[in-house]
């Protein structure tokens, strides 16, 4: 493990973490776990997951904004995407993949450009419902790290694998916290 990775894998996690217990501070902290990732998958030619990391520092700043406009952490309320909206959304997750795989497997030396991709839409996807507090966060989480953690592996990333792996288990545990949260919630005082 180098320096880079280590340190992109600190912040990160810490971010993912403060994200499943519905903190604001899950912002400030990725974007500069973000920011460590993508100098780290540039290095290892996942041209992809740089492109996703530029994306995850935009939308951390919009995130921060977002949730700090509706008060300090754990103030904000959770809740579920309408079928709809989530399967247009998944469709659209579906089209990226497809489209932006084909590209990397044509024009570029991308290692696995579909799988590549797929973590890159879905993480889109799974960065969006995020920033508007919608439960559905989590089990595209799931999808994502189930991915992401061979992936990263066939690539000798072992520690970032390591720690996909338990951002596996952390999707699963804040997608219960999250629904208990909708509930609380939900229920008159």
């Amino acid at each position: 493990m180098t320096l880079l990775e280590g340190a992109a894998n600190t912040l990160a996690t810490l971010s993912i973490l403060l994200a499943g217990r519905n903190s604001v501070h899950t912002w400030w902290t990725g974007m500069a776990g973000c920011s460590l990732f993508a100098v780290l998958f540039w290095q290892t030619r996942l041209y992809a997951d740089v492109l996703l990391q530029v994306f995850f520092v935009v939308a951390s700043i919009v995130g921060w904004w977002h949730w700090s406009r509706r008060g300090a952490e754990g103030d904000g309320n959770v809740h579920r995407t309408g079928a709809i909206a989530l399967a247009w959304m998944t469709l659209a997750a579906a089209i990226a993949t497809v489209g932006y795989g084909t590209l990397l497997h044509r024009f570029t030396d991308a290692y696995a450009p579909f799988a590549d991709s797929f973590v890159l839409a879905a993480s889109v996807l799974a960065q969006l419902l995020l920033m508007r507090r919608r439960i559905e966060t989590w089990p595209v989480w799931l999808l994502v790290n189930t991915v992401a953690v061979p992936l990263y592996a066939s690539r000798g990333l072992t520690v970032t694998a390591v720690l996909y792996a338990a951002y596996w288990v952390n999707a699963l545990v804040a997608w219960r916290h999250w629904v208990r949260l909708s509930r609380t919630e939900a229920s008159p005082a």
